[in-house]
């Protein structure tokens, strides 16, 4: 059984189709990331996973559960961390603790606060007044010892610097990712969660525009560098003018034919995403 398993998702905003026939599976022990640009429809996709929104028309099944009406049991099971601070400032942290403690059967206070011995993080401070990357560590201690079978992670290092963005992936990595758990992450910063992703699905207008394993990207899609004269095999679905020379980006062509055209290599996620987007 898929962890997540959405077909034909429509949800509308007045006179805006935020998804427009969107589908997405995660599998168990599955990191995939969703890339969109901004209105993609990436926001509107977690909040339904979420059980947030109400749909149009499409299916969606979470852990077995309808989000909407299953909602408080398939909270039990998911975490989410967003892109703004969700946690309430005005607590103490260690107050925050005992809350959580109390509200969810699945926290382990043990382990959140071996995350948080881990960081500069005082407990007896308040929650507004630590810095964003401090409440982003603070967010993840919590998560971490909720024992979440799927993880939702919305821009989770969005305004971070670049040792905080490191720390975080690495935790999710070493602390929480196992074969029995999954993870659906949402990011601009693309190149920094593409050696940790096992699948990749884009999304534009509302639409999924490629669903694919990262393992099946080198055999599907190939970059060549060379000069702009230079005479093609086939016809790329993207062509792009870099400092190097042109790059272009092929869907389904044998490498062999490139080879003495000039330097083959396997297009990055955000140089693949540009090509699909733009084709479509």
């Amino acid at each position: 059984m898929a962890i997540i398993e959405a077909h034909g998702l429509v949800k509308s905003y007045a006179d805006v189709n935020a998804l427009d026939g969107f589908d997405l599976t995660v599998e168990k022990g599955r990191i995939v990331g969703l890339i969109g640009a901004n209105g993609s429809g990436k926001t509107t996709a977690l909040n339904t996973i979420l059980g947030l929104n109400a749909l149009d028309t499409g299916n969606i099944s979470v852990m077995g559960l309808d989000p909407i009406r299953n909602r408080a049991q398939l909270m039990e099971s998911v975490a989410y961390i967003a892109d703004t601070g969700i946690l309430p400032k005005w607590m103490r942290v260690c107050d925050l603790l005992s809350y959580v403690a109390d509200v969810h059967p699945r926290f382990d206070r043990s382990i959140a606060q071996a995350q948080l011995a881990n960081t500069e993080i005082n407990l007896s401070k308040r929650v507004r007044v630590l810095s964003k990357g401090m409440h982003v560590q603070l967010h993840l201690a919590i998560v971490l010892a909720i024992n979440a079978e799927l993880m939702v992670l919305d821009e989770p290092t969005l305004g971070l610097d670049i040792l905080y963005r490191q720390r975080f992936y690495d935790a999710i990595l070493n602390d929480y990712f196992t074969e029995d758990r999954s993870i659906l992450v949402t990011t601009h910063e693309v190149r920094e969660i593409e050696h940790i992703l096992t699948d990749v699905i884009f999304i534009h207008k509302g639409r999924t525009c490629l669903s694919l394993e990262m393992s099946e990207i080198a055999s599907q899609y190939t970059k060549l560098t060379a000069s702009e004269s230079t005479t093609l095999p086939a016809e790329p679905i993207l062509r792009h003018r870099t400092l190097a020379g042109m790059e272009f980006i092929f869907r389904g062509i044998d490498r062999s034919l490139l080879e003495d055209l000039g330097k083959v290599a396997t297009p990055n996620l955000a140089e693949l995403f540009v090509a699909i987007v733009e084709g479509n």
